[in-house]
This record gives structure tokens, C-alpha cells and sequence, in this order.
């Protein structure tokens, strides 16, 4: 039902990474559902034809969706219902529509003139020749039919039968790369996490082309300080893991890509040893840009959900369209709007891990993690935010584990991000350290003293939206908390 009540943040046109805890076999795995760029898509095309960076809206702006794999993979394993029932919901949400809230109001007005250029973005969100209003009942039959096909046909309808020779025909006709085989070749692979140790837990996370090691990278490099002695919104904590911060996104930018594509020491990265030499170059008083590239990040638009159940199963699931509306391009009358994760993820530039080619893989911000005590899930987390996810993923456990906060105030904590981040784009943005008004002036002007060019943002704006779910084994109990600040929701039953 995301698909339909959250039309900006995801749906069957974007990617999705999970990690999930089988109870019955006792084990952690992961599943990747990251689509490939176009048979045609290389730098030396974009740049022909006119492209200094990559386009970050339209047909090019676009690769293979991933997440319909995900989905179909999950449920062929777990699954306890009929698939097609399953899309009943997020059908009849298309087919009646949804009353548009306030938030839904204003992402649509954000991008409304990125949508208008696109005929059939045109009219499937702007059915009135503008913005559909706080209030105002928003249907798409489109996409209604294209949910149908899905219900019926499963993946196999989506990547090898009609759908995907809708999307296909129609973005060729607008002069897009794709080929059929782009989309029949796509599937979803399940693996073990990527994992470290944090002070007796185990920190599960998606592997590449998902950023989910630098969650592990940062966790290793504070490690070697003693944050419980700190006060939790003391300029020395926040300090500490900015830089670390700092460190493992300079990692990311010298070496990360996809891994069929680009040897780079993912296993080095993630060591402890590794680690006691980045945390060597702190400075524990002055904030510091380590080498490595300095890149922008956009903005982003993802759904994150979590969900434990009694019999000791647990799932963190996150997907997304990458931008609001992504690429801004609903692919005909599939009604499908497709990500613009190609854009926001690839470079042009022939010396950068993530240059685009053909069949290559981006690496990608969307990550889920969970963290296991003795073997057993003790807590299913994530959030969407781009390059704020391993940011505040990092403030979270850490306010768990090292400061012992409930799990609310974990989240609801004055939170910060450290900009600029991962994302390929324009250089040359001065670095800040982005922080929400609540914390105290005191810490901000002892991190403005240190450096940080502190720049201070709403109360409660962040970013972010975390869900947290606690799995407290002893007492039998499932604790769950949301954020407050996008209006998340937390729900037992």
C-alpha cells in the first residue's frame, strides 16, 4: 500500500535491500534488489549527447527497477498468503484513490514542474493541469492495471512479459536505452550479510552496491572511545562521530562500486585494523575534511519499514524511487514511474568506482540493518535519508547501546548530519556540520569553535525517519518506536 499512500518515495518502478532473521533456521540473510543501468548506457554516450553530469529526471535518468525481484523472492520463501491477494490493498488504493495530505501536497508541489515535462507524469499527477491539493482525492488507473498484471503474473510478468515490453517500447520511443534482455536478465540475490562486532552485538547490514558498510566502518572506528563517559549531546560525542563519519565516506568516494565491476578492499574497509588507523587521524579538538572526494548529496525520498512477530522472525526492509517521484518519468500508460537512481548514482567521469556502464550496478544509499545479541535479533532498524542513513543509523544504536536511551528517545534525540556526502553531482558545496535547533547552543558553539561550521535547522528537521523495533527475548515483549519528525507509525498486533 507505500506504493499508493507515499507515490513520491516508492513503488514498482525503484529498488528495494532487506535483511531478514529466519527463526526457524536460525540464521541472517540478506536480499538485494538492485536493477542495472541500460544495454546503451555509457559515459561516452551522455557526454555526446550534450551531458556534463548525469541527468538526474527523465528516460536516462533511469535503471532496471530491482524491487518487484525482492518482493516476489521474499514471499516465495516466507510467504504465508496468495501473492495476488497480497496487492489487493495497494490496487484498490490506484483504482479508488487516496485523499492527499498536507506532506503528499507539498512533495507533489516541489516537483511539479520536473513532472510536467513528462506527458504522462503529466497525467497521472497532475490530472488538473496542476498540483492535486491538500484534500483533493488523487486516483491512478494506470498504475491500478500495471499492480493487476503484477498480482497475476508475478515478477515474471514485470520483467519478462508485458509490462516490462511496455516500459521497454515506451522509453525507446522516447529516446531511452534499455532492451527487453536489460530487464529479463534482472533477479533478486540473497546472501549472507555483511557484519561487525559493536561492544558484544553483532550490526548486520546489506552488502554492496548498498552503503551499508560504512554503518560498520563508523561503528569500528568509535569503537575505540569510550562514548558512555560522554554526555550523549556533548560537542565532544557529536564530534567524534562526525569524524568518523568523515573518514568512511572519504572511503566510499576513493573506492566503492560495484563489486562485478570494481576491485576495491571491501573486506579492509570494514577490519578493525583499518579502523585503529582512521581513528588515528581524529583530532579530538579540531574538525578536519580527510582526502578523498568531496561530493554533494541530493535529496531523497524512501520508505523504510520494520516488522518482528512472535515466532521470532524479523525483517528491515527499505526501498525507494531515490528522489521524490525519481526520475519524474511514468514510463506510458504502464502508469510506473521509474527511479532515477542512474542519475543520482553514477558519474561521468571515467576515473570515479561508480563511472557509468552498461549492466553495472551503482553503488547505492538505501541500507537495512539488525543487530543481534547471542545469536538472536535484539533490534530491527533503519531509515531513509540518503546519505543521512548510516549518519543517524549510527546516532541510534549508539544512543542505545552506549548511552542506554529508551528506544523513543533514541530517536526523537536532537540529531545532526555531516554535508557534503556520497552522491555524484556538482563539487565544490562548503562543508557543514547540519544540526536541528534542539540541541544545545552550548554544543553547537563549542563544534563551531572546533571547526564544523555548524548550521542549525528546524527543531525537529533532521531528517530522517527512523522505525525501531526492540526484541526484548526475556520478558517476551516487542517494543516499537517511530519518528516523529516525517510522521512514522508504530503498530502491534
Amino acid at each position: 500500500m507505500l506504493f499508493r499512500s507515499l507515490p513520491m518515495k516508492c513503488g514498482c518502478g525503484g529498488d528495494a535491500f532487506v535483511v531478514l532473521h529466519d527463526a526457524k533456521k536460525k540464521e541472517v540473510v540478506a536480499y538485494n534488489g538492485r536493477g542495472v543501468a541500460a544495454a546503451g548506457a555509457t559515459a561516452d554516450y551522455y557526454r555526446s549527447h550534450g551531458h556534463k553530469d548525469m541527468p538526474l529526471d527523465g528516460v536516462h535518468a533511469a535503471s532496471v527497477p530491482g524491487g518487484v525481484s525482492v518482493y516476489e523472492a521474499i514471499w516465495k520463501r516466507y510467504g504465508t498468503m496468495p501473492w495476488a491477494e497480497l496487492w489487493e490493498p495497494a490496487i484498490k488504493l490506484a483504482e479508488e484513490g487516496i485523499a492527499i495530505t498536507d506532506y503528499i501536497s507539498r512533495r507533489y508541489e516541489e516537483r511539479a514542474d520536473r513532472l510536467s515535462q513528462y506527458e504522462f507524469s503529466r497525467k497521472q499527477y497532475l490530472p488538473h493541469g496542476r498540483a492535486p491539493a491538500m484534500g483533493e482525492r488523487w486516483a491512478a488507473p494506470m498504475l491500478a492495471r500495471s499492480l493487476r498484471a503484477v498480482a497475476k503474473g508475478g515478477a515474471e510478468a514485470f520483467y519478462r512479459g508485458e509490462i516490462a515490453e511496455k516500459i521497454v517500447a515506451y522509453c525507446r520511443a522516447q529516446g531511452g536505452l534499455f532492451e527487453l534482455d536489460d530487464f529479463a536478465r534482472q533477479q533478486a540475490v540473497t546472501y549472507a550479510p555483511i557484519s561487525t562486532d559493536y561492544r558484544g552485538y553483532t550490526v548486520h547490514e546489506t552488502a554492496p552496491p548498498s552503503q551499508g558498510f560504512l554503518l560498520l566502518e563508523q561503528l569500528n572506528i568509535i569503537e575505540g572511545f569510550d562514548l558512555k563517559s560522554l554526555n550523549a549531546m556533548s560537542a565532544e560525542r557529536v564530534h567524534l562521530l562526525t569524524e568518523a563519519k568523515k573518514l568512511a565516506f572519504a572511503d566510499r568516494n576513493r573506492y566503492a562500486g560495484d563489486p562485478a565491476f570494481v576491485k576495491w578492499p571491501l573486506e579492509a574497509l570494514m577490519s578493525k585494523a583499518h579502523a585503529a588507523k582512521r581513528r588515528a587521524e581524529i583530532d579530538p579538538k579540531q574538525a578536519r575534511w580527510p582526502a578523498g572526494a568531496v561530493i554533494p548529496e541530493h535529496d531523497g525520498d524512501t520508505s523504510y519499514f520494520a516488522v518482528a512477530d512472535g515466532n521470532g522472525n524479523a525483517l528491515s526492509f527499505i526501498h525507494s524511487l531515490s528522489n521524490s517521484f525519481g526520475s519524474c518519468f511514468v514510463a506510458g500508460e504502464t502508469g510506473i514511474t521509474l527511479n532515477n537512481r542512474a542519475g543520482r548514482g553514477f558519474s561521468l567521469d571515467p576515473n570515479h568506482p561508480n563511472v557509468i556502464a552498461p549492466g553495472r550496478r551503482t553503488m547505492h544509499t538505501l541500507n537495512a540493518y539488525m543487530v543481534c545479541k547471542d545469536g538472536a535479533p535484539w533490534l530491527v532498524g533503519g531509515t531513509p535519508g540518503g546519505d543521512q542513513q548510516t549518519q543517524v543509523n549510527t546516532q541510534v544504536i549508539t544512543n542505545l547501546i552506549d548511552h542506554g536511551m529508551s528506544l523513543q528517545d533514541a530517536i526523537d534525540a536532537p540529531r545532526w548530519y555531516s554535508f557534503p556526502g556520497t552522491d555524484p553531482g556538482s563539487l565544490g558545496k562548503t562543508p557543514q556540520l547540519r544540526a536541528e535547533s534542539r540541541m544545545p547552543q552550548a554544543t553547537r558553539d563549542a563544534l563551531n569553535a572546533m571547526g564544523h561550521n555548524v548550521e542549525a535547522l528546524g527543531p525537529w528537521s533532521g531528517g530522517g525517519a527512523v522505525q525501531l523495533i526492540q526484541l526484548d527475548r526475556k520478558n517476551g515483549v516487542l517494543r516499537g518506536a517511530t519518528d516523529p519528525r516525517p510522521g512514522g507509525l508504530a503498530l502491534g498486533f
